[in-house]
């Protein structure tokens, strides 16, 4: 078991009284195509894209079926181009370089008529040396090849042996050999996503012109030493150093709320330096340490590095400090084969609890700031803990990382590898080394990251022989695969960052996948590592089809977007299930007839005479389906953490796929494209609470376990109450004796044969009845009520149609809405159209009469705008 410690510090914009100058080329650029029959101003960061649609000269690309109207865009070959006068005098400075920070892919890169250089890769950094060609006005030139005819030259000219898969299936309408160019993957489409590979400049670009020494970049780290009981803050500087002349002069480090000043006198050689210091924060001081959202506060403490050097030469940065511990504890488990697989922050057990991050839009430049935070709040206002930024898309940009920290998101890190083989050419492999060199070092010092994993599902896509590879060419494929993630990568990893763990792929089985050489026999293993696990065809409500595992990293199934958010791209004539735009949309296959077969389980399907309200109540019951599975699913795993069962169990993380959409589509998204929260989202808010009460089924008996994250023992009392689909008062209730419910700990409460429950509860039948149930204790905290349903809704005796109305009223910036009810109504969905925001809670089984509602505005609305806009919709509304 190995512990993995971590300082980490969050770079912010600092002031620098360096002799450095910096241009940024940002803003208006031109961008023709490879014959100039297309000419247009574009915007920088920003991709082709974009510009065309900004310019008039496309539709909105996610309109209808534009991702394959607009292919042409990606088969071309852009060119960008700029003039510019650099702001200062760049002859005077001694070395002037050409830095950018993100090139979206293959480039020919002509300055002032001179090739300085080329790129490959949308994921590393690339800086020239502009020193002799710079002038007072200068012309910049990028030329684009299409990353289309690339990957597949690429692949062409990898003549020895195929690398799959060669083509994504025919249903995503996508492009092939993606493996084989280092850029987004998902770009060239993916099962919840369209093909728009992009041609860009997508993050900054700018000159720096400097003299002397010049600071090219900061990481740092920590170790603790358990012994002496300290933190040790390792730094790492890169300095650029021009003189003819050594330079020398002193580092000052200050965190001044840690009491902490030290001094380090450092002697730089001409050329590129390295200069490494460690700092000991004293074992007198008192730190306080970044904790994960629902554990504690993310505390952080500003630090300033001073570099004072010869010549009056001055640079000092700023970064914020959090401390924090990580580690992935992998030990025997009594009465089970096989290792634990569970993470420690700070020394406690942490169950994880969240879901996985794609990319927010297929064009980078739309997610802005506002986007983000969205998301990320909406992530913990569902009661999540951990997001895994998922390795078919991008390393996401700072403020991503930044406020993950804020918000004590942990991050489960890929790598930029997805369900593929990849090639092991030289070329291939320095440009990854150089992709995860830059990537480690931009990232590290973020708390938020609590491990690096390789890639996504590549392990289990050669072992479970996902592209039917001959037995006799396995051991190409295997070498290829060792060769890329652990003698390369893990390599450059370990070198940059020794504080954290990393894990060759998800799934994985962790410390049994090294040592079988580094690939399991059976990644998919209940015993060790982290599992990925779908099943569509069989009944969800049905607990014993999941995997009592370790870990499961992915899971999940299939809803439709609100019609407001397909409404937006889409025509009247698209408005049914069964429309061409419907099965456009749909990427993976058979999908949805996957969505009506799940839903035939448990309920009818809607059959209105207006096919628009039709296509309206189906996607309302995808949404209630997708939400009630992954319920069942989840509570599943979180009841699974304190107990093993035949040898399985003590599961410790829950991980959904997916939280976020790409657009505005059919996914497995508990958040649409535009950040309003499906049903699901609504759902996670209640299964991932800090207490709740689970119920379900076994031989006949109905089992309520008591699910703990509280960092303290905590008494409670679990309610039961039955009711009557016909009625709103309760037919019968329960109130149990206190049970105490250990910190992070899940126990069974309650047990009772159904039979014997429906006798008690007068003239209760499986089909007439339903029960709920909640936890309270001493202190007056509550967890959510969650109930069980006794037969399906299909079945269900006594289920009216429910008249439910809604009083809106103000209170500062927030909404009441009061509800009333004619009877007992599931699955409440209110809906305000496309006006954003949330409500506190939706998707409901209401059993009282009234019940009031608040709705958080994302925007300012008004109360009229609301009663304008508002539907509500149950169940038997559909039918």
């Amino acid at each position: 078991m190995r512990l993995h410690l971590l300082l980490l510090l969050a770079l912010c914009p600092a002031g620098c009284t360096a002799r450095t100058l910096s241009y940024s080329l940002r803003g208006s650029w031109r961008i023709r195509n490879g014959n100039g029959s297309v000419q247009l101003l574009g915007t920088v960061p920003g991709c082709v894209h974009s510009a065309l649609f900004r310019g008039g000269l496309i539709q909105d690309p996610y309109y209808r079926f534009n991702d394959l109207e607009y292919r042409w865009i990606s088969l071309d070959n852009w060119t960008y181009s700029k003039e510019f006068k650099i702001p200062f005098d760049s002859s005077k400075r001694q070395k002037v370089n050409l830095i950018f920070d993100g090139v979206d892919t293959v480039t020919k890169i002509i300055f002032n008529n001179v090739t300085i250089g080329k790129t490959d890769n949308m994921f590393n950094e690339y800086k020239f040396d502009i020193t002799r060609v710079v002038r007072d006005v200068n012309t910049l030139e990028l030329r684009f090849q299409s990353a289309v005819l690339y990957a597949a030259q690429r692949s062409q000219a990898h003549s020895g042996y195929q690398v799959p898969p060669m083509c994504p299936p025919s249903v995503q309408n996508g492009e092939c050999h993606v493996n084989f160019i280092r850029k987004e993957q998902c770009s060239f489409s993916w099962d919840w996503g369209p093909s728009f590979p992009t041609q860009g400049i997508w993050r900054d670009v700018r000159v720096e012109a400097y003299d002397t020494c010049h600071l090219h970049y900061l990481t740092f780290s920590t170790l603790y030493d358990n012994s002496a009981k300290e933190w040790n803050l390792e730094i790492q500087s890169s300095f650029d150093v021009v003189s003819s002349k050594p330079v020398g002069g002193q580092v000052i480090v200050t965190i001044p709320k840690l009491h902490t000043q030290q001094t380090h006198v450092i002697y730089l050689q001409p050329g590129e330096r390295i200069v490494e210091l460690l700092v000991k924060i004293s074992k007198n001081t008192s730190v306080e340490t970044w904790w994960p959202h629902g554990h504690g506060n993310q505390t952080g403490y500003n630090m300033t590095i001073r570099f004072e050097l010869d010549g009056n030469l001055t640079i000092e940065k700023s970064a914020m400090v959090y401390f924090r511990t990580v580690e992935l504890v992998e030990e025997p488990i009594k009465g089970s084969p096989g290792l634990s697989f569970y993470f420690k922050i700070n020394g406690l057990p942490i169950f994880l609890k969240g879901s996985n991050w794609i990319p927010a839009d297929s064009f980078q430049d739309q997610v802005t700031s506002d986007t983000l935070r969205l998301l990320l709040q909406s992530v913990v206002d569902a009661n999540m803990n951990t997001l895994r930024v998922w390795g078919g898309g991008i390393y996401e940009q700072d403020e991503f990382y930044e406020l993950c920290d804020e918000l004590g998101i942990m991050v489960w890190q890929d790598f930029m590898f997805a369900c593929a083989l990849y090639p092991t050419d030289q070329g291939f492999l320095d440009s990854v080394r150089a992709e995860v060199a830059y990537q480690v070092r931009r990232l590290k010092f973020h708390p938020s990251i609590i491990i690096w994993s390789g890639n996504n599902e590549n392990e289990a896509a050669l072992m479970m022989n996902w592209y039917s590879i001959k037995a006799s060419d396995l051991k190409t494929y295997m070498n290829d695969y060792v060769t890329l993630y652990v003698k390369n990568m893990r390599e450059v990893i370990f070198s940059g960052d020794k504080s954290r763990p990393y894990i060759i792929s998800s799934p994985t089985n962790g410390a049994k996948t090294i040592a079988e050489g580094w690939i399991s026999d059976d990644p998919y293993s209940k015993h060790f590592g982290d599992v990925h696990f779908y099943d569509y065809s069989s009944d969800c409500w049905d607990w014993k089809v999941f995997p009592k595992a370790r870990f499961v990293s992915e899971y999940g199934y299939q809803s439709w977007p609100s019609f407001s958010t397909l409404e937006k791209v889409s025509s009247k004539e698209d408005w049914s299930y069964s429309s061409k735009f419907s099965h456009h949309r749909q990427h993976h296959m058979n999908g949805n007839s996957e969505m009506l077969l799940q839903a035939t389980y448990h309920f009818s399907l809607p059959k209105n005479t207006d096919p628009v309200q039709e296509f309206k109540d189906i996607i309302y019951l995808t949404q209630v389906v997708q939400a009630q599975c992954v319920k069942t699913e989840t509570e599943f795993y979180l009841r699974s953490r304190s107990e093993i069962v035949n040898g399985e169990g003590h599961t410790m993380g829950a991980l959904y796929w997916q939280l976020n959409d790409i657009w505005q589509a059919p996914s497995w998204a508990s958040l649409e494209y535009g950040g309003k929260w499906k049903m699901l989202h609504y759902f996670a808010r209640h299964f991932f609470a800090p207490l709740l009460a689970v119920g379900f089924e076994s031989k006949n008996a109905l089992n309520i376990y008591g699910v703990s994250d509280l960092h303290s023992n905590c008494k409670v009392t679990l309610t039961v109450r039955v009711h009557s689909w016909s009625s709103l008062q309760p037919v019968c209730s329960l109130v149990t004796s206190q049970f105490v419910i250990k910190a992070g700990k899940a126990i069974p409460l309650y047990k009772e044969p159904v039979s014997k429950l429906m006798k008690r509860c007068g003239n209760c039948t499986r089909k007439s009845c339903v029960v709920s149930f909640f936890l309270s204790t001493d202190s007056g905290v509550f967890s959510p009520t969650n109930y069980h349903f006794l037969s399906s809704l299909n079945e269900a005796v006594g289920l009216l149609e429910a008249h439910i109305t809604a009083n809106i009223s103000q209170k500062g910036d927030t909404f009441v809405f009061d509800l009333k009810t004619s009877t007992v109504a599931p699955f409440v969905w209110l809906d305000v159209g496309s006006i954003p925001g949330r409500f506190s809670d939706n998707g409901f089984l209401m059993t009282e009469k009234t019940r009031t509602v608040l709705f958080h505005p994302w925007k300012p609305t008004s109360k009229n705008e609301l009663e304008q806009s508002f539907h509500v919709t149950s169940l038997r509304d559909i039918y």
